[in-house]
């Protein structure tokens, strides 16, 4: 008799730059969320899935535990409350190299009414020199919540991964396998292309600028040896937007040839990439552009 098939849907959760999209790319073995040193770049859910001999497990990636000032960052956090139902279970992920501090503790909060298991992963071990140092941050931590086990990682250096997967299996139930087994992800071409965009402007500026960037595809014209893509990088401010373009439009070529490189490795084909800078004020109030922004009706409609 073949052995049980354990399957199941895990959601990342935790404070901002703890790792979490790193940990995801690591995870499903190719770059699905963009990673940036800015907090809030994970603005959506991003699913990234895992098939391997007798298991198959559906990671969610979500933005960090913030506190919400804007619609965009409202809805943010909407999509971290919305991870934490019907999931067979949570990884809490915090940076194992960072002082707990209150945000620490206003972030375990949310699991407080919730039944889902939760493992607490550990990351960024690589920056912590003492290793006796990881137990008292635990023991910091379980004062707060119950967790089922504490795993420590490095998912830039992608140690202690093994063990995360075994933990994680180990906790899943005997189940179907949910998608086929060369299925990855849920995110669409024309949406991850766009993500590659902002993470290339995220890399390049500082500051304000990076919270107030959003970007959409107006136009995807694929073909078996080249792909054309029409994409617009909205920002809030005329400052922002002379940021991006640079002196004589060095900083948007740049931009745009990081991007484009990127997408070619995701696509297999070369990319012909067509980038331009709007003004787009306040967009992150406005309800009509935020859902024009969500991968699942991203249309790429010019007059929101």
């Amino acid at each position: 008799m073949p052995d049980p098939f354990h399957s199941g849907f895990v959601s990342l959760v935790g404070r901002p730059n703890t790792g979490k999209s790193t940990l995801l790319n690591a995870l499903v073995g190719q770059k699905l969320a963009i990673v940036a040193d800015k907090p809030q770049t994970t603005r959506t859910a991003i699913q990234g899935v895992v098939t391997m001999p007798g298991a198959q497990i559906v990671f969610v990636d979500t933005p960090g535990i913030h506190r919400a000032h804007s619609a965009l960052n409202k809805r943010m956090m909407d999509t971290v409350r919305a991870s934490l139902e019907e999931r067979d279970l949570l990884l809490f992920v915090v940076d194992a190299a960072r002082p707990f501090a209150e945000e620490d503790r206003r972030a375990i909060d949310l699991l407080r009414y919730i039944e889902t298991p939760a493992l607490l992963v550990l990351n960024k071990i690589d920056l912590v020199k003492e290793k006796s140092r990881l137990l008292p941050v635990i023991e910091r931590y379980k004062a707060f919540h119950d967790f089922a086990d504490y795993i420590p990682i490095s998912a830039t250096r992608k140690k202690g991964l093994d063990l995360l997967r075994k933990a994680i299996i180990d906790r899943l139930p005997e189940g179907p396998a949910y998608f086929p087994e060369d299925y990855v992800t849920d995110q669409p071409e024309r949406f991850l292309a766009a993500e590659l965009i902002r993470e290339k402007v995220l890399a390049a500026t500082h500051q304000e600028v990076p919270h107030s960037v959003a970007v959409m595809v107006d136009q995807w014209e694929e073909g078996p040896r080249l792909t054309r893509v029409f994409a617009t990088i909205r920002v809030e401010r005329a400052g922002q937007k002379a940021i991006i373009i640079g002196t004589k439009g060095a900083m948007l070529k740049s931009i745009g040839t990081l991007a484009r490189q990127d997408m070619e490795r995701m696509l297999g084909v070369k990319v012909y990439l067509d980038l331009h800078v709007r003004l787009q004020p306040r967009w992150r109030e406005k309800a009509a552009f935020l859902n024009a922004l969500d991968w699942r009706t991203m249309t790429g409609e010019h007059d929101i």
